[in-house]
């Protein structure tokens, strides 16, 4: 009786763990989803409820979007990006995808962050990227990709970008959820508001050092 008893509590375990391993993002359960802009949107823990309109009112337009024909509008590390989720691109509510164009200046680079909820996959549309991953083990793969090359990123895993051409870079790239999350890893240590001291502790920066960061990535704190 005890055997069984410990059998059916690892059944279960194995359940509950197999079940949460395996969340993503839901199947649709109907041709496509439209989203209403009457009822803007409802936020849940993992997801962003886009309410659909009518099927009968969908048309070509919405499953078409135009707008990455040119570049957004560059950041301080040479970065720009255009993201394309359901809010801006309805047609692709409810199907799991999302994607974004990035543009990189010559030395530009796009810093170490992770996507929580998608694994990512980018295509070289023009120039030359060092581009890569860091896996659990802190294990570096990290290689130069060149126009027409493809590179993944595994879900949740940092991955990074730098334009190590002569001319500027863009790179389309694909993501397996609608709602992909994006974590930057110096604004999410300096900019979040973690307790200094232990900053100072984890990094071995001085406060004036740990203050200047604070000030670089998240301009509201006061050192």
């Amino acid at each position: 009786m005890l055997l069984k008893l410990r059998v059916l509590l690892l059944l279960v375990i194995l359940f509950i763990h197999g079940d949460g391993t395996s969340a993503s993002d839901p199947d649709p359960i109907q041709d496509f989803c439209i989203p209403n802009p009457k009822f803007g949107s409802i936020r849940t823990a993992h997801l962003t409820i886009l309410p659909c309109k009518n099927s009968s009112e969908a048309t070509s337009d919405d499953f078409v979007f135009s707008g990455l024909k040119g570049t957004g509008n560059f950041t301080d590390t040479g970065l720009a990006t255009i993201p394309v989720n359901p809010a801006i691109f309805p047609g692709i509510n409810t199907l799991g995808m999302s994607f974004v164009r990035a543009d990189l200046k010559v030395g530009g680079i796009n810093p170490p962050h992770f996507h929580p909820r998608a694994t990512e996959i980018a295509y070289v549309v023009e120039g030359s990227v060092y581009s890569g991953f860091v896996d659990s083990n802190n294990r570096v793969f990290a290689r130069v990709i060149e126009q027409g090359e493809v590179m993944v990123f595994p879900r949740g895993l940092v991955h990074f970008q730098m334009n190590v051409g002569e001319k500027p870079a863009t790179i389309f790239a694909s993501l397996n959820s609608q709602n992909p999350g994006l974590q930057k890893i110096p604004t999410a240590v300096f900019g979040s508001g973690i307790n200094e001291e232990l900053l100072e502790k984890a990094f071995g920066l001085s406060q004036k050092q740990i203050g200047s960061m604070r000030r670089r990535f998240d301009p509201k704190t006061v050192s």
